[in-house]
């Protein structure tokens, strides 16, 4: 018989708020087959309220929260990547939150190591494990025990090395590691953007090792098992925070004017580097490569003229070129950065929803959606708590009751939904009224043609062979 161990509360709770008493089963044998640890994880697109809902049920179950936001992981930019303060944590703990260091690149597979052991000791207090975030790749990666880093991040460093010297020969007389890429495997070279060195240098190294091209790896093994709701590690509880897209699409713009008078461009000055490589570690994060072309045209001049006061007295200087209302250089160049900000977080906002799509329909993922719209629309905490903390408490105890299970009854991969996972993901648009810009995916490309830089550069190209 399973044994069965009580989950009881690790920490005081408000005095008017009610902790409920859970009771989950260890890791044993029932019925001949393994029980799975019990995860709750909330998904869903940036700023559709996931952190806060994790902190609300911390009122009602002994819970410890996991990070699974990419970039919230990282040490600094506070502001830019909204990470949640100790204040606003409201005593629920949380795991790699602003932890690891923001020059090196934390990946799939490093999340993975390092969430796992949390989420053992978490089970061991007797408290529940809940996965936040909005990166679906962290997530898919910690639940499922097939990752395709795995085949190059766990080689030793000898190993590493003799690849990377092979990879070098079989590259003389070709000028870019993305034309050898394509050379090998175009395919694949299609999958990713010509500048991402790391995904390239990964690609090599997969086929260097193996000889067998990436996307027979991507589109077969990987297709076949990562993710797949029979293969998963935990027995998990999906809630999916959803919110109707022209609605989020304004709250996250408010959300960006909010960031720059919190000091948003005090972080991204401070972080600005001439030479930054803009692929790896905190640098990736939305709001700060869109800072490049104005921090170069304007700081790096600027600071010839203000000797050791420099940052001080530059960081005063933006402010008052955002607060001005005339219409020269900087305030317009400032003003398009943080449009582009904007504009960014928006298709950040719809990649995300199609993964969680993907996860769904092809996957199996049994993923429970609240509905937060009309709560954002009201700002008001009422209809908060009816229609998203009330309906998600519902859902997470029917879960500890082993009512519910990440498996659904039926088999969700079908051929119709991995055609359609592969025209998202492996076909390359290339504009050339934009300077050759690269877009993965049917979706990306008609987000671009759509956008106000690609209008109107085809708006000069027309009059100038009009």
């Amino acid at each position: 018989m399973a044994e069965d161990r009580e989950i009881v509360p690790q920490r005081e709770m408000d005095s008017q708020s009610t902790t409920e008493t859970k009771r989950i089963r260890n890791p044993s044998v029932d019925g001949g087959g393994p029980i799975k640890p019990m995860v709750v994880v909330i998904m869903g697109p940036t700023g559709s309220g996931k952190s806060r809902l994790a902190i609300d049920l911390g009122s009602h179950f002994p819970l410890e929260v996991i990070n699974a936001d990419s970039m919230q992981v990282y040490q600094g930019l506070d502001v830019l990547t909204n990470k949640v303060s100790l204040h606003e944590q409201k005593g629920v703990p949380h795991h790699l939150l602003g932890t690891v260091s923001p020059n090196v690149e934390f990946t799939a597979k490093e999340f993975r190591d390092s969430a796992i052991p949390l989420i053992d000791d978490i089970l061991s207090r007797d408290c529940l494990p809940v996965i936040v975030g909005g990166t679906h790749y962290y997530i898919q990666a910690l639940i499922s025990p097939f990752l395709l880093d795995d085949t190059t991040e766990d080689m030793d460093d000898d190993c590493f090395r003799d690849i990377q010297s092979s990879i070098k020969l079989n590259c003389e007389g070709i000028n870019d590691s993305y034309d050898h890429l394509k050379s090998i495997d175009p395919v694949a070279a299609n999958r990713i953007h010509p500048n991402n060195q790391r995904k390239i240098s990964q690609y090599l190294s997969l086929y260097a090792r193996s000889g067998i091209l990436p996307s027979e790896l991507l589109q077969g093994k990987a297709a076949e098992n990562w993710g797949r709701v029979d293969n998963f590690r935990y027995n998990c509880c999906f809630i999916c925070m959803d919110v109707s897209l022209p609605v989020l699409d304004r709250y996250v713009e408010q959300r960006v004017d909010c960031m720059v008078d919190a000091g948003l461009l005090d972080e991204v000055y401070d972080i600005f580097n001439l030479n930054a490589d803009y692929t790896r570690g905190l640098l990736q994060a939305i709001g700060v490569r869109e800072f490049e072309a104005f921090l170069k045209d304007y700081v790096v001049e600027a600071r010839c003229d203000t000797g050791d006061m420099g940052d001080k007295i530059l960081k005063e200087n933006m402010r008052a070129i955002m607060n001005s209302d005339d219409d020269r250089k900087p305030r317009i160049l400032l003003e398009d950065t943080i449009d582009k900000v904007k504009l960014n977080t928006r298709r950040l906002i719809r990649r995300q929803r199609r993964m969680i799509i993907r996860l769904q329909k092809l996957f199996g993922w049994d993923i429970h959606f609240l509905d937060a719209t009309e709560s954002i629309l009201s700002k008001s905490d009422d209809i908060w708590a009816e229609q998203v903390v009330e309906p998600a408490m519902k859902i997470i105890r029917s879960f500890l009751s082993h009512e519910a299970s990440s498996v659904p009854g039926k088999e969700a991969t079908n051929s119709y939904g991995m055609r359609i996972l592969e025209r998202e993901l492996w076909t390359q648009y290339v504009c050339k009224a934009c300077g050759d810009r690269v877009l993965r995916g049917a979706h990306e490309w008609e987000q671009h043609i759509q956008g106000r830089s690609h209008r109107k550069r085809m708006s000069k190209l027309k009059k100038s062979q009009g």
